[in-house]
Parts: structure tokens; sequence; C-alpha cells
């Protein structure tokens, strides 16, 4: 769990070598077309945040084979990037309030402006230190895999055990990538349980619910 104070650059487990780099700087924005929640929108994007040129496919996949969101309670994307996948849980569920986490001060303003932009005001854009001691009813990510095993594991070891109990968190990896090691890996943490939810082109889907407190 990671309630303030923690580092924004740190706590997540993600470096800032990756594409969810802090030092993205003040990158010029361009204009994206993406497809979210049955809707075509015109965003934002820009150097530095991960998948800039649009909607990568990892992510589409995710949001496609997905079951509808929790209507209510705090849900959480997990390295939010420009937003497709908090924008899209925003407009699926609008009386829940979506945290979209990233250590990049540049994707968390990107967020806040296609927020704006898809008219929605259930967002919530964030550091990972400004997020409260709160309980998430969902979580979903493309989870930054390139950084390394044990990094990756320190991330979602911070973030998925503050799911309330009978919550599912949904990752998309690819198959090449070491879905099926992260997969057993999660299934063997306590208070979790992991299943391959579904496999679709270089990509896997997994579920993992949160069984105990």
């Amino acid at each position: 769990m990671c309630p303030p104070p923690c580092s924004s650059s740190t706590t997540v487990g993600w470096v800032t070598d990756h594409y969810f780099s802090a030092a993205s700087g003040d990158a010029p924005t361009r204009e994206v077309r993406a497809t979210l929640a049955g809707r075509e929108h015109s965003l934002l994007t820009a150097p530095g945040v991960f998948s800039g040129d649009g909607l990568d496919v990892g992510t589409a996949v995710l949001l496609d084979e997905t079951p509808q969101p929790p209507q209510s309670g705090d849900l959480l994307d997990l390295g939010a990037g420009w937003g497709p996948i908090a924008l899209s849980l925003a407009l699926r569920a609008p009386e829940a309030r979506v945290w979209a986490v990233d250590v990049n001060p540049r994707a968390v303003d990107l967020v806040r402006r296609n927020a704006e932009r898809v008219s929605v005001a259930n967002v919530a854009p964030a550091l990972p230190a400004d997020v409260p001691d709160v309980r998430f009813q969902g979580i979903w990510s493309n989870p930054p895999i390139r950084i390394g095993k044990q990094q990756l594991h320190e991330l979602l070891l911070t973030w998925l055990p503050r799911l309330e109990v009978g919550a599912e968190a949904w990752l998309v990896v690819q198959k090449h990538l070491g879905s099926d090691s992260l997969l057993r890996w999660l299934d063997e943490q306590e208070g979790l349980a992991a299943e391959r939810w579904t496999s679709k082109k270089t990509f896997r889907i997994l579920r993992i619910e949160r069984t105990e407190g």
C-alpha cells in the first residue's frame, strides 16, 4: 500500500528511464483519434508518454476483452499514460471515481486535459504519492513489463493489495514478455488468485482477484 508520503518517482516501482519517465519535459502535444467506449474522440498525446502515437494494441485488447467495470466506488488505471483506460472507465462507469495514476507529470496533465475533451468529471489524474489511502473496486493496467521482473513485482505488490476483497484487477501482457510466468507468480501471492482470462492476438489478459484482506 502507498499512502503519502511516498515518492512519486519510486513508489510504484517503475524507473525514470522507462516510457513512464518523469522527465518528459515540456514536449509539444499532438492530436490523435481514438475510439473509447464505442465513440471516437480527438485526444492529446506527447513525446515521452507511453504510446504517444495513439491507442496501442495491448490497451485496445484490454478494453475490448474485459467486462463492464463496477458502477461505483474507486477504480484505478495504473500507468495511465495519456489516459485511454481511465477515460474509457469513466465513460462506462460515470458514477465511479477513476484514479489515473502515472509517475510522469506530463502524463497526469494530459489525462486532465483529455478528460475535459471527453467531458467526464469523474477522472482523478494523480501522481502515486497523491492517491489517498482508498480501496479500489477494480484495477486495470497495461503494466511496464520492460522495467524488469523485480521492479514489476514491487509495482504490483504496492497496488494489488489495495483492492477490496472480492474485487478484480485486469492486466494485459504480451505472451512473449513473460505473461505465463507472471501469472504463476501472481497466483502464488498471499490473498490473490490469478487466472488467464483470455488471449487475443499476441496478448494475454490476466484476471487477479483479491481473496482476503
